[in-house]
């Protein structure tokens, strides 16, 4: 080769080699993007908000309140997540632990493994659970079952009073919307006006229905967050009839405050995007 023909050569050599690095680098990126929404939907994170609650007796201010909602254990939530989880819920160290449903995924046969993980959260005043709407159509006698079977407490339609310092706040929780018969009232008992409670719906739908001043604060889960969020755009889809004022986080219902957490799990394939998990560490003040 001559002097002269050799800068063209090199020249393509190289022109070459740049589209092949150029079409395997858009080849990773496009493999890269296609994997992240599998990969967020394992991106846990723990959440911690401290949120104002209402008529809250002074022995409480300062109550750390786990929230895990939605694990969804099933065939695309398994257990070594669940229990990186519940391990991670254990190590911050709540006061009081809540759980919001939805606790399983396409069969029944999921209630007793999920259950078994659940109950080895930990927390000094106790752990208390609602059912959401897989669960009850998955088998709401087996998930019953199998949470009294671990010592997890149900509040289905009812409440229970804490006690600490010579003050009472009440923790409630209701049956689900979609499935069932809620019912804040009863759940409430005998609250009066002037008392705190925290009540837990699985279904954060419920609080536009059922407005009820006695609540202090209200937690749910069932709406993912979106799970699959556009930025600039919001959720693609949400289950509420509500827009995405559920959507997730801390939003005004027409009586009390509800905060909704984005779940711990995935409802159908197991995809998130700008949106990640999370455990919901609250900080009652």
């Amino acid at each position: 080769m001559d002097d002269e023909s050799r800068p063209a050569a090199e020249a393509r050599t190289t022109r070459r080699g740049f589209l092949a690095r150029a079409a395997l680098g858009a080849t990773a990126t496009g493999l890269a993007a296609g994997a992240y929404p599998f990969l967020e939907a394992r991106w846990l994170r723990l959440t911690r908000r401290t949120i104002a609650v209402p008529r809250l007796p002074s022995s409480f201010r300062g109550l750390s309140v786990a929230f895990l909602s939605d694990l969804h254990h099933g065939p695309f939530v398994g257990l070594d997540y669940i229990r990186h989880a519940i391990d991670w819920t254990n190590s911050s160290r709540p006061d009081l632990v809540l759980l919001g449903g939805d606790y399983v995924s396409a069969s029944p046969r999921y209630f007793a493994p999920v259950c078994e993980a659940m109950g080895r959260l930990r927390a000094p005043m106790g752990r208390f659970a609602t059912l959401g709407n897989h669960d009850v159509r998955e088998s709401g006698p087996v998930c019953r079952s199998e949470l009294a079977r671990v010592g997890l407490e149900l509040l289905d339609n009812r409440g229970v009073h804490l006690r600490r310092g010579g003050d009472r706040l009440l923790i409630a929780g209701v049956a689900d919307l979609w499935t069932e018969e809620p019912d804040v009232a009863r759940a409430l008992g005998e609250a009066r006006d002037g008392d705190a409670a925290i009540v837990v719906s699985h279904n954060p739908d419920y609080a536009e229905y059922a407005p009820d001043p006695r609540v202090s604060l209200m937690i749910c889960g069932h709406t993912h967050g979106g799970q699959v969020v556009m930025p600039g755009v919001g959720a693609i889809v949400l289950p509420s009839r509500f827009g995405r004022k559920y959507a997730g986080g801390l939003v005004q219902a027409p009586a009390h405050p509800v905060f909704v957490g984005r779940g711990v799990g995935t409802s159908g394939p197991p995809v998130r995007f700008y949106c990640r998990p999370e455990i919901v560490l609250l900080t009652l003040v």
